[in-house]
């Protein structure tokens, strides 16, 4: 089903779909929850027959069954309030249990289920939304919805589940006093609909303006060292400021109305309590009540009406849950625009060659990066890649990923369509350093290890010596032991470009992707790692964007690319003899004078 016409339905209708299977578990919570009820609007009933028993002595209702002394009754009764009292407290351990125990599971599956929907999605829908917004809707939204189901869904149950069994008690009871019980419920029920049509959109807005003060937060700690660098601190905290104001001023409007609920309820009850306390009282007076029916009147009708004071604050859980469970379920059913192919490939079976078709990409409301663009690349050859900022040297990289829907075109690996392809057999075969080196927060080892399994140690000290890693990892306090940091922030660039490049080299993927794997390293690291690449490359397919010639001087093909388009194509020393692009480019860092054409 699309998913805008599933995020027009009523979210508790979304959210019921979702845990189907866990009906059983639902059916038993509620059973629970309704027998605790019932046991619990007993002590009115038997404060009703503890008065007749007292006012009416061997005629009370009780002596009909055989009880016809007061200390027999009485005695029935204590023993009747045993049962009772133990069957209340039993199923209200059972149904506070498997609630909770329902919203634990919920509250884990809807996070489990989000975050791998959400590593599905393409690139197209990160660039558009904010990691932070994505954090509030998998941590604060979902959170939000366990307290509805460990708390509020309970009362909303038991609170209907009174309403029936004690309106139905009244009415056979006593018909007359009951309708005057009654009356008030319809301005409460009116007033609940009303009140939860009202507070819907401002909860909605509620949640929404929390997910901005989430992306905030969360990007101004990601960029904390540029803050204060550039000394905005007060700049920042004014804007952070605005955020929460934001918030607290759409938090005020419905907690005004939410808090306006109570008061309306209470004047209904007062109006319905009144009428059993006189009319009852009166016909009571009249003898034409006994005085235990009238006793279980008053006191049940608080046990009626009462609780639907709670009716405001159960609403404005519900309110909140169901903006939340929305914001989960729309993020849930976003469409996956890249599926994975039915192919399956070996890594080890991969030759590697490579064929753009005919590409014409743009990204989202953007003009086309590359234009009606085809490049081979042979399986086994080292390929460099340069061009101006934006011509789409990344780009290639990218959509050889899939990590954006291509429309226009065809990619081929070994003569087969990547669409046609497993999405992770795909990835598989290809082993990426980026230029925007990521390193997750855990051990050098950790990150060296990534995403590679069942690996010896051989292999991992390998992998380390032929990206130039080891010297400096030795130097760590605790080596390979040694923590990280977020992002990888407790190393330098170059230390953190040299530990993703040993993390693709220990992929031993059938591909190698290296672009801009240099840039953060000295010159005397470059060269050891340019010895390194030749025997990184053996064997495989390798594809190196460089804005440094050097490190792409030996590659077998050299593309030079500007405005999406190839420009030339050709070895080092061919491409020098072109008096083009490149041979501007390669003056101008080999330090010879008279360069005027291309700086990229």
């Amino acid at each position: 089903m699309d998913s805008r016409r599933n995020s027009t339905k009523a979210p508790l209708n979304r959210l019921l779909k979702t845990l189907r299977n866990y009906r059983p578990l639902i059916l038993a919570a509620t059973t629970c929850s309704i027998l605790n009820k019932i046991f619990d609007l007993a002590p009115p009933v038997l404060i009703g027959l503890a008065v007749d028993v007292v006012s009416r002595e061997q005629n009370s209702w009780l002596a009909n069954f055989g009880y016809t002394t007061v200390p027999s009754q009485l005695g029935l009764l204590a023993f009747l309030s045993f049962l009772i009292w133990s069957a209340e407290s039993l199923f209200e351990y059972l149904y506070g249990f498997l609630w909770r125990n329902l919203a634990q599971t919920t509250q884990h599956n809807l996070r489990v289920k989000g975050y791998g929907h959400l590593q599905k999605l393409e690139m197209d829908f990160f660039e558009g939304d904010s990691s932070g917004r994505l954090m509030a809707v998998l941590n604060d939204d979902i959170n939000q919805l366990e307290r509805f189901l460990d708390h509020s869904a309970n009362q909303i149950l038991q609170l209907i589940i009174t309403v029936l069994i004690i309106g139905s008690s009244m009415a056979v009871i006593a018909p007359g006093i009951a309708f005057s019980a009654f009356l008030p419920i319809p301005i409460i029920l009116w007033g609940s609909i009303n009140f939860q049509k009202k507070l819907a959109p401002k909860y909605q807005e509620v949640r929404e303006n929390a997910g901005d003060i989430a992306s905030r937060l969360s990007n101004n700690i990601g960029g904390i060292l540029t803050i204060k660098s550039f000394t905005t601190e007060s700049w920042e905290l004014e804007r952070l400021s605005k955020d929460s104001n934001t918030y607290r001023n759409s938090n005020r409007k419905a907690i005004k109305l939410s808090a306006a609920f109570i008061p309306l309820i209470r004047f209904a009850i007062l109006f319905a309590f009144l009428a059993i306390l006189i009319i009852g009282g009166l016909q009571t007076w009249q003898d034409k009540m006994a005085i235990g029916t009238y006793s279980f009147l008053v006191f049940i009708t608080q046990r009626l009406l009462w609780p639907l004071t709670t009716l405001g604050h159960t609403l404005d859980e519900y309110q909140r849950s169901m903006a939340s469970t929305k914001r989960v379920l729309d993020l849930i059913d976003t469409p996956i625009t890249i599926s994975s192919g039915a192919k399956r490939l070996n890594p080890n079976e991969v030759y590697g060659e490579v064929d753009f078709e005919n590409i014409t990409f743009g990204y989202k409301d953007r003009l086309p990066i590359l234009i009606d663009f085809n490049l081979n690349i042979p399986a086994g050859k080292t390929i460099g890649i340069v061009g101006a900022t934006g011509s789409g040297k990344s780009t290639l990289i990218k959509l050889l990923l899939r990590l954006y829907p291509l429309k226009t075109g065809n990619i081929k690996l070994d003569g087969d369509p990547i669409s046609s392809l497993n999405l992770k057999d795909l990835r598989r075969c290809i082993a990426l350093v980026s230029q925007d080196v990521y390193l997750f927060h855990g051990t050098v080892l950790e990150n060296i290890t990534y995403g590679t399994k069942d690996v010896t140690e051989k292999k991992i000290i390998e992998a380390a010596n032929l990206s130039e890693a080891t010297e400096f990892i030795k130097d760590l306090p605790n080596g390979y032991k040694t923590i990280v940091g977020e992002r990888g922030q407790k190393l330098s660039g170059g230390q953190r470009q040299r530990i993703a490049l040993a993390r693709a080299i220990l992929k031993d993927a059938p591909i190698l992707i290296l672009d801009e794997a240099t840039a953060a390293v000295d010159n005397e690291t470059e060269a050891a790692i340019q010895r390194s690449l030749e025997r990184i490359t053996t064997n495989r397919t390798t594809i190196v964007i460089a804005h440094r010639l050097s490190t792409i001087r030996n590659a077998d093909k050299i593309v030079v690319l500007e405005k999406g388009e190839i420009v030339e194509y050709g070895n080092h020393e061919s491409l020098l003899n072109q008096n083009g692009s490149y041979k501007d480019l390669w003056k101008v860092q080999a330090g010879i004078k008279d360069t005027t054409k291309t700086n990229f």
